[in-house]
């Protein structure tokens, strides 16, 4: 067997993890020795005790790596090793890098620049308008989207980036052909042909509630930084951001209504010395290095989708105020800096050019097409 093979094997040996794993290496040389151990040499590894000695001896020779090669291949999964080119430079250097991740579709040099957006799975409308509209700007500056393909913030954000025609990798807490949740397997398959969808848990593993804060170190060990959209003080979401913090990740977070509960784990974070958030600059001000600091706010993107749309400065005004969200033509006014009886006529051409639209209650909110693009 060769060490590829056994990295896969020790991969699938129940209650034997990367840290265990990589200290009998140490011990041993190799992870083929691991396999060719007997109870006696596996135990001079520091923590490696009988129990876990006794569990790698009785499930190694049931495990058949081959055939989870060929498993996985039929699903059209490829599983590497840190012995292959493939696998995450930046994986290797956290405590406890994954011994194989199964990936449907590709990782590509150029997924070192990513940053994770991860947030509640409950988030608001305003969390979910703000992963959207961060991940396509994050997207069209050349940045990888990295997150969970969970329900509520991560799905916002895996969409945004695709949006953008960027690529996004989303991590799962569970195996690769046990998907959940089962309503994301369209976006599955698009983020597969645009990025990656890995998982580090064997064939035919289910997602339960050990597997999803475990894999939330994956997350943040891909990427460069974490934003943390929403979440209360608990939860999977501030799991990712303590092991951002532990392996030297920039913190990022989205600030929120004081009232709001999913503005509790982004407020904790904001105080303890993460980065507030606001618009896509506050990030790229940490990675000036990589990109110069860039000015997408929205109206460039519409334009940009909209070229049959000429605007004027005060009327790319009016829509930067509206990306965020619909608002009352009186708060509108007030976001964009008009007149009321200024923007009064504004709206009326704005709406002609299918722009914005009127809602009941003096309510104005952005076209269909173009509520889309966040």
């Amino acid at each position: 067997m060769q060490d590829r093979d056994a990295y896969i094997v020790l991969n699938m040996i129940e209650g034997l993890g990367p840290v265990s794993v990589r200290r009998l290496i140490d011990m041993l040389g190799s992870p083929k020795a691991i396999l060719e151990a007997d109870r006696d040499a596996l135990m001079k590894a520091r923590g490696i005790g009988e129990k876990l000695a006794l569990k790698i001896i009785t499930q190694r020779d049931r495990i058949d790596a081959g055939a989870e090669i060929r498993k996985a291949a039929a699903a059209g999964v490829l599983i590497i090793t840190p012995l292959d080119e493939e696998y995450p430079v930046a994986l290797k250097a956290i405590h406890d890098p994954p011994l194989a991740l199964y990936v449907r579709g590709r990782l590509l040099p150029e997924d070192t620049k990513a940053l994770a957006i991860v947030g509640s799975r409950s988030t608001s409308h305003y969390g979910l308008s703000a992963a959207d509209r961060l991940a396509f700007q994050l997207g069209q500056v050349g940045f990888t989207v990295v997150s969970g393909l969970a329900r509520g913030a991560d799905t916002a954000a895996h969409s945004g980036a695709l949006k953008s025609g960027g690529r996004t990798i989303a991590v799962l807490g569970g195996a690769i052909d046990c998907l959940y949740p089962p309503e994301n397997e369209e976006l599955a398959e698009k983020i597969a042909r645009r990025g990656a969808v890995v998982s580090e848990y064997p064939m035919g593993r289910q997602a339960d509630r050990m597997t999803f804060p475990y894999r939330n170190r994956i997350i943040s060990g891909l990427s460069m930084g974490v934003l943390l959209v929403e979440s209360g003080v608990k939860g999977g979401s501030m799991h990712t951001m303590d092991a951002a913090m532990e392996q030297g990740r920039t913190v990022f977070a989205l600030p929120g209504r004081i009232d709001s509960p999913g503005a509790r784990g982004p407020h904790r974070l904001i105080k303890n010395g993460a980065k507030l958030v606001e618009k896509l600059d506050d990030i790229l001000e940490e990675y000036e290095f990589l990109i110069p600091p860039a000015e997408l706010e929205a109206p460039e993107m519409y334009t940009a989708a909209r070229p049959d749309v000429p605007m004027s400065e005060a009327e790319a005004k009016v829509v930067e105020a509206l990306w965020k969200e619909p608002l009352d033509v009186d708060s509108l006014a007030r976001e964009a800096g008009l007149k009321s009886q200024e923007l009064s006529g504004m709206l009326l051409g704005l709406e002609m050019k299918r722009v914005v639209r009127m809602l009941p209650g003096r309510i104005v909110e952005l076209a269909d097409d173009l509520r889309q693009m966040r």
